[in-house]
């Protein structure tokens, strides 16, 4: 699969794993990783093409540019965010679900209104060419009911520029 840019379709077989969140923020309490369709008791997509969501990927969770403002970027606007319409916020990284759902609770993501998975082996972001080396690259995808309406790779792993949720908003 190339690159996704505005007009896509988004992808049919993509998959994420995360732990649900439980409304705890209790880091040490660990739950049972799962596809994050289940929750809704559908596919991925299919979830995807029901409402605006808004998936962003980082390099690695608890790294600095991630944790100091990439992740803020998007905590501080939830608000903004649900005002232009967005019902989900999807953070992914090459990490396990484990450390995933560590990295929610740390930053008080106690809701699913912002869920933190896993994009195992990088197999997504591998498959649409947005890596760094063998991780997931820093990018941000726009997706409202099915289609990719703003789709943004960072040139220089530092910024976030085109992934932050400022510029995000800008095109929502």
């Amino acid at each position: 699969m190339p690159e996704l840019k505005v007009g896509d379709s988004f992808p049919e077989d993509v998959s994420f794993t995360y732990i649900p969140p439980t409304g705890s923020s209790d880091i040490k309490a660990c739950g049972i990783p799962q596809p994050l369709a289940a929750s809704k008791g559908m596919p991925l997509a299919p979830q995807f093409k029901s409402k605006k969501v808004v998936l962003v990927s980082v390099p690695g969770a608890f790294t600095p540019t991630c944790q100091v403002s990439h992740l803020p970027s998007y905590l501080d606007n939830l608000s903004a965010l649900k005002a232009k319409g967005v019902e989900q916020v999807v953070v992914i990284a090459f990490n396990d679900p484990f450390v995933m759902s560590a990295w929610a609770k740390a930053n008080g993501a106690t809701d699913d209104f912002v869920i933190f998975a896993s994009d195992l082996d990088a197999k997504f972001s591998k498959s649409i060419g947005w890596t760094v080396g063998e991780r997931t690259g820093r990018y941000a995808i726009a997706i409202d009911h099915g289609k990719v309406v703003y789709a943004k790779n960072e040139d220089d792993i530092k910024s976030i520029d085109r992934s932050g949720a400022e510029a995000v908003l800008a095109q929502l």
